[in-house]
């Protein structure tokens, strides 16, 4: 036997004060005190003259003397060693996406988590607890706890996550922990099953619970309209399933389709619909099953993310309409210079031969031939010059190292281009230059002071032969591609996965919204910016340049392996099991108090005795 908190003992001092007060009392007026009845107890007895009360004192003082005793050895918690007879437990929890299923009343993994707490709570006091858990990352939650109680809390604080996640790490963990004591008792609790199983308990909290999935979606535009394809899986039995379409996020479906599906086939299904230029695509199965993560799943149109929309000014808009038409799916809207008047929201303001009263702050701007200074430009109108010879004169195309400038000329030629007349402006921003006269820019860009993309054309469309080159095409696009680079490239990934992010120029911020709500901000300081996806459904990126913000949606889906219970990794610990366990211990402390009790009603028994019988 050991003592866990031997300065209990120092009660013991109470023991030799009870007898110092007992051999002096004399010399004191007694009194009753709330405390106990005995102390009365000598005086009355000697009064009465019984033999009785010679011994009054003596069982009163050994009474307190034991009470005084047992408390000290009490709060010094005496700690009885088994030897052999405790173990070390490391216990593996899966927490992947599938752990949500729904069996009965309760998820699987509220079943796993009373599985490991019926293990702790049948195990010998003395025992240690260790708890790996795979949910987003494999983490130790806890590490050689001794404390039941606290084991358990700890475990039921944990929560599932979404993630498809392997269980090759915990079991590495658990690795370590049995080369450090070949006598651990490992338990993996989940609901997949396991190959190999060497020295590892596996407890399997899954049923035959029905599961049906959406488990792939896409679509094509053509002359008919659009037509949406997908494909829904049973996993547990044949049935026949309700699958329907809702476009644009719309209430109710646009389409219902009845499927009969074999179990583990993927059955395909698919829609039509006149509505080509859509938003989102959401397909559903309409029956309810134990998990619902998979029921459905939603396709943005990655095009459309990444459409802008466009306000052309101009009296002359063939060719910057054609160049439109040619390399980009923007929605155009002209106006004639006379009837421009500041309107607001569009993604890119283009001025073709016309200067603005005020620089729009919303937007990118291309400005053609302006001859007249607009505020917070960045650029001053300084003169235009006229070319004397009918051929006009060639610009050239100017190539720098900078990223930047190889991505506004890339695959450009840049030979053979002429003006008639050209426009010197004064630059007080960086610009990058793309083509040049004589060293002077004239197709050049930047950012204005909103920190809005900006692009300047020094002359008029039809006053040179740029719009008839292929180099008029090419620098369309890259332009279009500067103003407005592709920030989402795919908006369709399994939840586990790192979406990526192009990080545009200018952009000040990257805002993530996750499903259920969560905020979180990417670093902007490199081209591109990842972020794990951790939560089944859509999430929204905000990216901000300037005073301009745009939205663009991702949507996360639950993994395939996911679905099902199929055996998926071996899991085996290496080496020679040890049969030398670790002492265990018993503190249960019940036995004291039982015995105090006594204490105590004996005292009441004297106290009774000497009211009612010695009278």
């Amino acid at each position: 036997m050991r003592l866990l908190y031997p300065l209990g003992l120092l009660g013991l001092i109470g023991v030799p004060v009870l007898i110092l007060i007992y051999i002096l009392k004399n010399k004191y007026t007694e009194q009753t005190v709330s405390s106990t009845y005995l102390w009365t107890l000598s005086e009355k007895f000697l009064k009465r003259k019984k033999p009785i009360s010679k011994m009054a004192g003596i069982i009163s003082l050994a009474l307190q003397i034991a009470a005084v005793v047992f408390l000290s050895v009490a709060l010094a918690n005496p700690v009885f060693i088994l030897p052999n007879a405790a173990n070390d437990y490391c216990f593996i929890l899966d927490g992947s996406g599938s752990m949500h299923t729904v069996q009965g009343n309760t998820t699987r993994f509220d079943l796993a988590k009373m599985e490991i707490e019926n293990v702790i709570e049948d195990s010998a006091d003395g025992s240690s607890y260790t708890l790996v858990f795979v949910g987003d990352a494999t983490n130790v939650v806890y590490e050689k706890v001794e404390d039941k109680k606290k084991a358990v809390t700890l475990l039921q604080e944990l929560n599932a996550s979404s993630l498809a996640s392997g269980v090759a790490d915990a079991v590495a963990i658990a690795q370590e922990y049995f080369n450090e004591n070949p006598a651990l008792v490992t338990y993996l609790v989940s609901d997949k099953e396991y190959a190999g199983k060497q020295y590892v308990n596996t407890i399997n909290v899954s049923d035959s619970s029905e599961n049906y999935a959406v488990a792939e979606i896409n679509y094509a535009v053509g002359e008919n309209g659009l037509t949406v394809y997908a494909e829904v899986v049973s996993y547990e039995s044949d049935k026949t399933l309700t699958v329907e379409l809702y476009v644009n996020g719309e209430g109710v479906p646009a389409q219902t389709q009845t499927v009969s599906v074999q179990k583990m086939v993927h059955t395909p299904v698919s829609f039509t619909s006149d509505k080509t230029n859509f938003d989102s695509l959401r397909v559903r199965v309409k029956e309810s099953d134990a998990l619902s993560l998979d029921n459905e799943m939603v396709l943005y149109n990655v095009h459309k993310e990444n459409e802008y929309s466009v306000l052309l000014v101009s009296d002359r808009p063939f060719f910057i309409n054609s160049l439109f038409d040619t390399v980009s799916e923007a929605d155009v809207t002209v106006l004639a210079t006379n009837a421009y008047n500041a309107p607001t929201g569009y993604d890119l303001y283009i001025f073709d031969c016309y200067a603005p009263a005020t620089l729009p702050s919303d937007g990118a701007v291309w400005f053609f031939n302006l001859q007249q200074n607009v505020d917070k430009t960045g650029i001053t109108y300084q003169s235009t010059v006229e070319i004397e010879e009918k051929s006009g004169v060639e610009i050239e195309l100017v190539q720098t190292g900078s990223n930047e400038s190889m991505a506004l000329s890339r695959e450009l030629d840049g030979k053979g281009i002429s003006l008639c007349k050209y426009v010197k402006y004064g630059r007080m921003r960086n610009f990058t230059t793309v083509f040049e006269y004589e060293e002077t820019p004239i197709v050049f860009s930047g950012t204005n002071e909103y920190g809005n993309r900006e692009v300047v054309f020094a002359f008029d469309l039809h006053d040179s032969n740029f719009p008839l080159k292929l180099d008029y095409i090419v620098l369309g696009r890259n332009l279009l591609e500067y103003s407005f680079p592709t920030v989402v490239e795919s908006v369709l990934y399994e939840c586990g996965d790192d979406a990526l992010i192009n990080v545009v120029s200018g952009c000040e911020s990257i805002r993530i919204e996750s499903p259920s709500g969560s905020i979180s901000y990417l670093d902007t300081n490199e081209a591109t910016a990842t972020f794990l996806l951790t939560e089944i459904g859509s999430y929204k990126v905000t990216t901000k340049v300037g005073d301009v913000s745009r939205e663009y949606h991702l949507y996360s889906l639950l993994g395939e392996e996911e679905r099902t219970s199929s055996t998926v990794e071996t899991v085996n610990l290496q080496g020679q099991r040890s049969n030398v366990k670790r002492d265990g211990k018993y503190q249960d402390l019940i036995v004291y108090f039982v015995l105090l009790s006594l204490l105590f009603l004996a005292d009441w028994g004297v106290y009774c005795y000497d009211k009612y019988q010695l009278r």
